[in-house]
C-alpha cells in the first residue's frame, strides 16, 4: 500500500467518524422537527456563516425552500454584507441582517468551523434576545461559543477546515432530505 493510499484511508476516517456518528441523530431529528414547525406556521429560516460557511448556508437556504418547501434565506449578498458591515461594524453585520428580516415564529441557522466567528457569535446572541431558536454547525474546541448558544447542536470534533465544512454539509442535507422524507426525489 502506498503512502498515500494510507494517509487517504486515515483521512476519510474522520469523516466516518463525524459525519455518521449515532449520535448525531438526535440533533437531526430535532432539526427535521424544528424545520416542519417552521413551514406549517409560514415562518422562515435564516441562514449565515462567513467564507466557506457562507457557501453551505446559502445552499442550505436554497434546498429547504425548494425541495423541503420551508422557506429560507442567507445573508450571502455582497450588497448586504458590505452595507451592514460599513454601517454596524463586521461584527455586527448578522445580528443586523435577522434584526431586519427577522420575525416572530423565525429560527436562525448559523455555521462556523472555529464557532468564534464574532459575527456569527453576536447573530446567535441577538436571535436568543428575540426567541428565536438557534441551529448551530460548528467544529474545533468542544467549548466554542456558538456552540454553547446552540438549540441545536452540530458540532464535529476536527480542527480540519475542508473535513469540517464538507461534514456540516452532510448533515445539512441529510435534514432537507429528512424533512422531504425521500433520498431520491426529482428536484425539478
Amino acid at each position: 500500500m502506498s503512502d498515500w493510499n494510507i494517509w487517504l484511508d486515515e483521512y476519510f476516517a474522520r469523516y466516518k467518524r463525524a459525519a455518521f456518528a449515532p449520535e448525531m441523530f438526535k440533533p437531526l431529528v430535532a432539526f427535521r422537527e424544528l424545520a416542519l414547525g417552521i413551514r406549517a406556521k409560514h415562518a422562515k429560516m435564516m441562514f449565515a456563516g462567513n467564507g466557506a460557511s457562507a457557501s453551505i448556508a446559502e445552499h442550505g437556504a436554497v434546498d429547504f425552500t425548494k425541495q423541503g418547501k420551508v422557506r429560507g434565506i442567507s445573508f450571502s449578498s455582497t450588497n448586504l454584507i458590505t452595507c451592514f458591515a460599513n454601517d454596524f461594524g463586521y461584527d455586527n453585520w448578522m445580528a443586523k441582517a435577522i434584526e431586519h428580516h427577522g420575525d416572530a415564529g423565525d429560527a436562525v441557522v448559523l455555521i462556523s468551523v472555529s464557532g468564534r466567528s464574532p459575527s456569527v457569535v453576536n447573530a446567535a446572541r441577538y436571535a436568543k434576545t428575540r426567541g428565536m431558536p438557534v441551529v448551530a454547525f460548528t467544529g474545533a474546541a468542544s467549548d466554542n461559543p456558538l456552540r454553547q448558544l446552540a438549540d441545536i447542536d452540530f458540532w464535529i470534533d476536527s480542527r480540519a477546515y475542508n473535513v469540517v465544512e464538507c461534514v456540516h454539509m452532510i448533515w445539512l442535507t441529510t435534514a432537507i432530505d429528512m424533512v422531504v422524507g425521500k433520498a431520491e426525489y426529482t428536484v425539478s
